[in-house]
């Protein structure tokens, strides 16, 4: 019978960490092992999904991200027996493990074989045990690729240019980036305009840390490439952020009817069943539209991102007060039934309107052009 925690001795609360934590790097290291057993054995007919990435995310609680890392692994330490010993029998971390598998796979174009071995038995050293640290890591690798790299020193070398985008618990994204020199320079002169200072109407100094300015720079980087005409397609549409909202949604959000939402075909889309549909629609599509599958899970989000997930009221009403909207119309199974044609919510001659007597960001100290703003209603309407 297992102690309750609570009843246990210091000493013994120190114990039993310690050997949780044996435990879990040991569990970590058997499930890699496993993966790759499955990745080598076990037929796509079987799993169910082209890859072992795509079974583990559908079985369990892992984030797709952290299945594809785990599958890299398993695939990545066949071929590097050393580090496999190491992350096996518990002495270094699976995180240190896939740092070191990673030079190990793309070492320095000019460090010869025999430096890549002892290079690597180093870092698995240094990664072995309590005593182990990131940063020695990644401060050897770095000195090893300043050395054995490419001819271009390492401010001009584009090889090395990183940017990792993850998503947190909370949904919120963090970057982190490696840079080459011109490209730096490129994005410190796009930032440098938009990060300074700017106080309100009133004089009130701008109290944004630098940090902040920052990241509202580069949001407004993003508006204005996505505003662009001349950016590429992907699926056959320019990029754009796709927020998904149930009509009942959006009118509550914006406190109108659909007739305010948009125009007439997109609301009959919305409100209307499709007469060239076979076979039975679920019931009135016109009146309970709570027959409709839920397309956000729990039907506790108002509004969805595909890359990001569920949005919040607040911000689901600022997306689509100045958006193109698509009425699609879906059964109690979630199947469309009927697309109609997208419209504006703010068309062209409202903008210019907007335009002509604002010039610019309405909002008191914003200072942002009229070409890089959307038409949101604020109380002011336009007479």
């Amino acid at each position: 019978m297992t102690t309750a925690i609570w009843q246990l001795s210091e000493a013994e609360l120190l114990a039993d960490a310690a050997a949780v934590s044996l435990d879990i790097q040991l569990l970590e290291a058997r499930r890699i092992a496993l993966v790759a057993e499955i990745d080598t054995r076990v037929s796509r007919e079987k799993l169910g999904f082209p890859g072992p990435a795509g079974w583990l995310t559908s079985t369990t609680l892992l984030s797709p991200s952290k299945a594809n890392k785990i599958v890299a692994l398993a695939r990545g330490l066949k071929n590097f027996p050393d580090i496999a010993d190491a992350v096996n029998t518990g002495v270094m971390t699976v995180d240190h493990a896939a740092l070191i598998l990673t030079f190990a796979e793309t070492p320095p174009k000019k460090l010869p074989q025999e430096g890549r071995d002892i290079a690597r038995t180093a870092m698995i050293t240094a990664a072995t045990g309590p005593g182990a640290r990131t940063d020695k890591i990644r401060e050897a690798i770095t000195k090893l690729k300043d050395t054995y790299g490419s001819d271009k020193p390492p401010a001009e070398d584009t090889d090395r240019n990183e940017l990792f985008a993850s998503k947190m618990l909370n949904q919120r994204l963090c970057l982190k980036a490696d840079f080459d020199a011109i490209t730096a320079e490129k994005l410190f002169t796009a930032l440098s305009p938009l990060t300074a200072p700017r106080p309100a109407a009133d004089g009130t100094p701008d109290e944004r840390s630098p940090a902040r300015r920052r990241a509202d720079a580069f949001g407004h980087i993003l508006d204005h490439y996505l505003a662009s005409s001349d950016r590429p397609t992907e699926g056959g549409e320019k990029p754009h952020i796709n927020l998904h909202i149930r009509l009942q949604d959006l009118q509550s959000l914006s406190g109108q009817n659909s007739d305010d939402i948009t125009d007439d075909e997109t609301t009959r889309a919305a409100t209307e069943p499709n007469s060239d549909t076979d076979g039975d629609t679920g019931g009135d599509t016109g009146g309970d539209r709570g027959a409709y599958r839920d397309l956000f899970g729990d039907g506790s989000s108002v509004g969805w991102l595909p890359w990001m997930g569920p949005l919040s009221r607040n911000t689901s009403r600022q997306l689509t007060c100045d958006c193109l909207l698509t009425a699609i119309v879906m059964d109690e199974n979630g199947n469309p039934l009927n697309l109609a044609r997208t419209a504006r919510t703010v068309t062209a001659k409202q903008k210019r309107a907007l335009t002509a007597r604002d010039h610019g960001c309405a909002f008191p100290g914003c200072g942002k052009p009229a070409a890089w703003t959307e038409g949101h209603h604020i109380p002011m309407p336009l007479s």
